[in-house]
């Protein structure tokens, strides 16, 4: 207890740059060593006086010395032990036995206890005590090698270890240092741990059926009937096919559907999964729940056999009427040698044909091209209708264009005027409003191109407007607006001329008619002849034309227009000055701009800036 320093002496050192080993003469905490010194033999052989020689004497080889912690190193005593734990809060067990493992290292006198870990003890196991010199007493000495025997008990650390056994190497060690070993005894278990490796008792009461020989006869052995469920009576039902699998082995009966392709139907294979079905329950009280989670032997009186089945019958499983109309050949089989049935003819399940039901194609709403959104009604990814490629080639670039005037009941629409543009290569239809300054109606583009379809075509037969409708004086529906055709470009009557084979006599007539005193007035330029010296038969026809051409203004009337120019002329002499003249028409909503207006405008002048207006209003009978 006395001793404080553990230290090992140095017996490995360097002297003049050579390593040599020297042996100890102090051991473990500095205590003298015996072992090393020379014996009294040893000293009288040196103190003789050695004989003369011509060299030195040879000296005597060191004797070998081994270390303790080379000669014990990896050499480890095991002793088998167990210890007993009490278990106060338990019921099912009092106390507990644990085995462990002592070892004892013989290097430095040191010992662990180690648990082996048992899989679900629910315990703390592994390393109960960490490897160190046991204290024995308290008077400080430690647990020697020579402390421990077989059939004996050891305490450390308040718990007492029973050593039952050891393995061959610490007997032959102990042995062989003269201990006497006792006898090894048995390892104590655990009696829960043992408990609970038994397997439980089951009690069956024996039956007069045996089910294990049915089983071995009729394993993968099962009846395969092919059925339909009625379920035309309920909203948005129909005959559906089943499989019925009756297996022999168990009584159990299973119902699978049967999918065909493109059916609509989400995978869900199995309808009923493999059980067995109760046919008659026992008579019930009326406290007993109608819904029963797991049915058992004692509410049922009768279960699902084979010979509940049969091909031509109906039987009804879980609520469901299913009528069995074929079968395979092993059914067939198996019934013809069990119960001795040969009818096995199967029936023809006749399905109802499909009602028709006519597509029907809702009214156009008129958002988009009528070709474009009739793809909606034909497919869920619709295409675009197909174009005419030859046509869009030919006619590129081809533009027919007329002067439009809005039929309005608003006196401000009036005098708006629009260009209608007609596109050859696909048929579409243009309209474009010139802007006027001081108008108070923003100019611009009206309508964008599209196919005008006419009044009253419907989606199943459309019409569309065509260049041989577009005649001088006609009137066009677009979107719900009205317009009245007034003019139209030279090209027109040049393209419609050029193919007049194309076109109705009617429409080219309408434009000759349109175009003629243009191309008199052109001529008569040409020829250099005065406006001034027009004959009377000229003003007469000219008049007559202006009057064609106010037909088609609907809003004009002629009688408030004779009578403004009345009151005007104050003096009555039948003249105006031009400029009031020209506001007076404006107000009026004349087409001035219009070319045979503007024609007679200049063959009613009387000078630079005088108007006859008599001769105009001849224009505007009343």
């Amino acid at each position: 207890p006395q001793k404080t320093s553990f230290h090992r002496s140095q017996t490995l050192g360097y002297k003049n740059g050579f390593a040599f080993s020297r042996l100890p003469t102090v051991g473990i905490g500095r205590e003298r060593l015996y072992v090393n010194q020379l014996s009294q033999a040893e000293l009288d052989e040196l103190s003789k006086r050695p004989m003369l020689t011509y060299r030195q004497a040879k000296q005597a080889p060191p004797s070998g010395f081994i270390p303790a912690h080379v000669a014990f190193d990896k050499k480890i005593l095991k002793f088998d032990a167990y210890f007993q734990e009490d278990v106060p809060l338990s019921a099912e067990e009092h106390y507990r036995i644990r085995q462990v493992a002592i070892y004892y290292y013989l290097e430095d006198d040191s010992m662990s206890v180690i648990e082996p870990v048992v899989q679900n003890s629910g315990l703390l196991q592994g390393k109960l005590i960490r490897r160190h010199r046991v204290p024995k007493n308290d008077g400080g000495d430690h647990y020697h090698w020579k402390d421990l025997n077989r059939g004996m008990n050891i305490t450390m650390y308040g718990r007492m270890y029973r050593i039952v056994n050891c393995d061959p190497f610490t007997q032959v060690f102990l042995e062989s240092q003269g201990i006497e070993l006792n006898p090894p005894e048995k390892m104590v278990f655990d009696p829960y741990t043992e408990l609970r490796r038994m397997p439980m008792h089951k009690y069956v009461t024996p039956s007069d059926f045996d089910q294990l020989k049915q089983f071995l006869t009729y394993d993968k052995q099962v009846l395969r009937f092919y059925a339909m469920w009625d379920d035309t009576d309920s909203i948005f039902g129909e005959n559906r096919p089943y499989i019925i699998h009756y297996y022999l082995a168990d009584d159990t009966v299973e119902v699978r559907e049967v999918y065909k392709q493109n059916d609509g139907r989400d995978p869900f294979p199995i309808l009923i999964k493999r059980q067995r079905l109760p046919k008659t329950f026992v008579d019930k009280k009326k406290s007993f729940p109608s819904c029963v989670l797991e049915i058992s032997d004692q509410e049922v009186l009768e279960w699902y056999t084979a010979k509940d089945f049969a091909v031509g019958k109906s039987t009804t499983l879980l609520g469901r009427t299913f009528f069995i109309y074929d079968c395979d050949e092993f059914t067939r089989n198996f019934y013809r040698d069990k119960f001795g049935i040969t009818d096995f003819q199967p029936v023809e399940i006749k399905k109802k044909p499909l009602e028709e039901v006519p597509q029907v194609i809702p009214p156009y709403n008129s958002f988009g091209v009528l070709e474009d959104s009739l793809q909606n009604c034909f497919s869920l990814l619709p295409k675009p209708p197909r174009k005419d490629v030859i046509k869009m080639l030919e006619n590129d670039h081809r533009v027919l264009r007329y002067q439009v005037a809005l039929e309005s009941p608003n006196p401000e629409d009036r005098k708006r005027r629009f260009i209608l543009s007609y596109f050859l290569s696909n048929d579409m239809i243009s309209i474009y409003e010139p802007p006027v300054r001081n108008s108070g109606i923003i100019g611009g583009k009206y309508l964008g191109k599209t196919r005008v379809a006419k009044p009253g075509s419907t989606t199943e037969n459309v019409m569309y407007y065509e260049p041989s409708d577009l005649t001088i004086g006609s009137t066009i529906e677009v979107f719900g607006h009205r317009f009245v055709i007034t003019d139209a470009d030279e090209y027109v009557l040049n393209y419609m001329e050029s193919n007049a084979e194309s076109f109705p006599t009617a429409t080219l007539q309408s434009l000759r008619d349109h175009f003629r005193p243009r191309q008199v007035l052109k001529e008569t330029a040409k020829s250099d002849i005065p406006m001034l010296g027009t004959s009377d038969q000229e003003m007469d026809e000219l008049i007559v034309q202006a009057q064609e051409e106010m037909k088609l203004h609907k809003y004009l009337n002629n009688k408030s227009i004779q009578e403004a120019f009345l009151q005007c002329d104050t003096d009555g002499s039948g003249i105006l000055d031009k400029a009031k003249f020209l506001a007076l028409c404006d107000s009026l909503s004349v087409p001035t701009n219009s070319f045979l207006v503007n024609k007679l405008i200049d063959l009613c002048s009387c000078g630079e800036d005088k108007i006859n207006y008599r001769d105009f209003l001849r224009a505007f009978p009343c």
